[in-house]
C-alpha cells in the first residue's frame, strides 16, 4: 500500500489537477479538513484497492493510511479538544464541491470544458514520457455504462439522474443482437505500438463520458482536438464501423485536419462500388480503373477464423485489385485535393489507350476500355475533390493483407474495457458508482483508468524482464499461442 500511495500521489502531482480545482472552489467560512489533494488520493486508492466507486469507500481507504500519512494529508489533524480523525460528511462535502465547481451550470449530457481539462491532465500524467515519445497511434471505441439511477417512468416524468438517457449496447441474452440501457457511452483512446514499432502498453490516454443521446464518435473529435492543440502529435486512429459510417463532417474531416491517419472498417453500407467520378469507380475508399473487373470490386473483408488457403487467396485478391486503383501522385492541398494517375499510366495495366503500357509483360492485367473515353481514361491524371472520398477514404486499401494487420491493433481499447469491467478487480458495471451525472461519474472513472494504467505498467514491466531472463538462458520470448479449433476439426476427431 506505502508503495501504490508514492506512486499514485506523483502521478497526482504531476498533474497539476490540485491547483487547478483548488482555484476554482469557494473561498472563505468554515475551513475544510480535507483537501483536493486527499480526495483525489483517496479516489485513486480506492481504486487501486479494487472497491466500488462509492464515497464511503474513498473515507474508508483514507482513515485506513498510516500514522505519519494520515497527519501529511490531513485526515487526522489537531482541534481543540484534541486530535480529529477525518469524517464521512466532510468527505462528501469536499468531493460535492468539486463537483459544483467543475460541472455544466446547464447539464447537457456532456462534460464542462474545466472537467475535460482535469481528466486530460490525470490521464496524461499517467503515461510515461518513454511511452508518449514511443508511439503516436491510438485505438478508439465507446462502451455503455449503466447508470445507478432507476429509469424515470414511460409516461415521462423525473428521475434520480437527469443526465442519464436510453442508449443501445450488445446483448447477451440468446436471439436479441442488443438491449436498452439507462446510463451513459464511456469513449476511450488507448495507446498502440505503430506499424512497424516496438511492443508498448496498452495505456489509455484520454476519456470521454456523454449521455447516450449526444453521439460519442462526434464527441470524441473535441477530446482528439485538445490533444493536438496540446502539443501531442496525432497518428494513426483506429476505429471500427460505427465510427466510419459517421457523416464525414462528425468524424473523418476532422481527424485528417488533425492530422491522422485513419484506419477504420467500413460499415457494410459503405462497401462495395458507390458511384462514380470522372469515370472512374468509387469503391472502399479509393478509385479503380472503369474496367475493373466485377468480382474484384466485390471483395469483402476476411471473415473470422479463416484458414491459412482462404487468406492466401483473399490476399492475392486484393492485390490484384490493386492494380487497377487509380493511384495518388500528390498530398492534399489546403482544400483537400490531390491528383491521382490512371492506373495503365502508372505501369499496372496493359490498355489500348496507352501504347507505353501495351508494351509491358503479358505477365500484366489487360483491360478493355469504354467505347466512350471517360476523362479517367482521356486523361493521364486528375484532380479529386475533397468530398468525394471524404468518408471513406484511408491510410491502406481496404480489405487488404496491410489494412487487416494493421487494423489488429484495434483490439487493444476492447481490452481496455474488459479489464475495466473485471469482476475480478473494477467491477464497473451498474453499482459500481451510485453517484449522479457526468461530472461525478467522470472522474472516478479517470481514477480508475490511472490504476489501471499503473497496473499495465507493470505487467508490462514484468513480460520484459521475463523475456529479458530467456534471452540470457537462450530461450526465446514465450509468446501467446492461439488455440482455434474449427467444427472440421471436431467433426474429424470423432473418426
Amino acid at each position: 500500500m506505502l508503495n501504490a500511495l508514492k506512486r499514485l500521489e506523483a502521478v497526482f502531482s504531476r498533474s497539476g489537477v490540485a491547483e487547478r480545482i483548488e482555484a476554482l472552489l469557494p473561498v472563505g467560512g468554515r475551513p475544510r479538513q480535507l483537501s483536493v489533494s486527499a480526495l483525489f488520493l483517496g479516489m485513486l486508492m480506492c481504486q487501486a484497492d479494487g472497491r466500488p466507486a462509492h464515497l464511503s469507500r474513498v473515507h474508508e481507504a483514507l482513515i485506513g493510511l498510516g500514522p505519519s500519512d494520515r497527519e501529511r494529508l490531513g485526515v487526522v489533524v489537531e482541534w481543540k479538544s484534541g486530535p480529529h480523525r477525518l469524517t464521512y460528511r466532510q468527505v462528501e462535502r469536499t468531493f460535492h464541491l468539486v463537483v459544483d465547481a467543475l460541472k455544466r451550470q446547464t447539464p447537457d449530457g456532456t462534460p464542462s470544458d474545466p472537467l475535460c481539462g482535469v481528466i486530460d491532465a490525470l490521464l496524461e500524467a499517467s503515461v510515461p514520457t518513454w511511452v508518449a515519445n514511443a508511439t503516436r497511434a491510438v485505438a478508439i471505441d465507446w462502451s455503455d455504462h449503466e447508470s445507478f439511477s432507476a429509469p424515470p417512468p414511460k409516461k415521462g416524468g423525473a428521475c434520480a439522474d437527469p443526465e442519464a438517457s436510453w442508449g443501445r449496447r450488445k446483448s447477451d441474452q440468446p436471439g436479441q443482437s442488443d438491449a436498452l440501457f439507462f446510463g451513459y457511452e464511456l469513449s476511450a483512446a488507448t495507446m498502440v505500438k505503430e506499424e512497424n514499432g516496438p511492443v508498448v502498453p496498452e495505456l489509455v490516454r484520454r476519456l470521454l463520458l456523454t449521455s447516450c443521446h449526444v453521439d460519442p464518435p462526434h464527441a470524441f473529435v473535441g477530446v482528439l482536438t485538445r490533444m493536438v492543440q496540446g502539443g501531442i502529435a496525432l497518428g494513426d486512429v483506429l476505429a471500427d464501423s460505427g465510427y466510419a459510417h459517421r457523416v464525414p463532417e462528425h468524424w473523418a474531416l476532422p481527424l485528417r485536419a488533425l492530422g491522422a491517419a485513419i484506419i477504420t472498417d467500413l460499415h457494410p453500407a459503405d462497401r462495395g462500388p458507390r458511384g462514380t467520378h470522372g469515370g472512374a469507380i468509387i469503391c472502399n475508399g479509393n478509385l479503380y480503373c472503369p474496367s475493373t473487373p466485377p468480382a474484384l470490386l466485390a471483395l469483402g473483408p476476411l471473415a473470422r477464423g479463416a484458414s491459412k488457403e482462404e487468406k492466401a487467396t483473399h490476399d492475392t485478391m486484393s492485390a490484384e485489385l490493386a492494380r487497377y486503383k487509380l493511384g495518388r501522385i500528390s498530398a492534399d492541398d489546403a482544400d483537400g485535393y490531390h491528383r491521382v494517375l490512371c492506373p495503365a499510366a502508372a505501369g499496372k495495366l496493359r490498355c489500348p489507350v496507352r501504347e507505353r503500357a501495351m508494351a509491358l509483360s503479358q505477365s500484366r492485367p489487360e483491360v478493355t476500355p469504354p467505347e466512350q473515353l471517360p476523362r479517367c481514361c482521356a486523361q493521364q491524371s486528375m484532380t479529386i475533390p475533397a468530398e468525394v472520398l471524404a468518408k471513406t477514404a484511408q491510410k491502406h486499401d481496404y480489405p487488404s493483407q496491410a489494412h487487416r494487420h494493421s487494423y489488429a491493433r484495434r483490439t487493444a481499447v476492447e481490452r481496455t474495457f474488459s479489464t475495466a469491467k473485471d469482476r475480478a478487480s473494477n467491477d464497473m458495471t451498474k453499482g459500481w458508482c451510485r453517484l449522479m451525472g457526468t461530472t461525478a461519474i467522470s472522474l472516478f472513472a479517470a481514477s480508475l483508468f490511472v490504476v489501471r494504467n499503473e497496473r499495465i505498467l507493470d505487467a508490462f514491466a514484468a513480460k520484459e524482464a521475463n523475456d529479458q531472463r530467456r534471452l540470457a538462458a537462450g530461450l526465446s520470448p514465450k509468446t501467446r499461442r492461439r488455440r482455434r479449433k474449427t467444427l472440421g476439426d471436431l467433426v474429424g476427431s470423432g473418426t
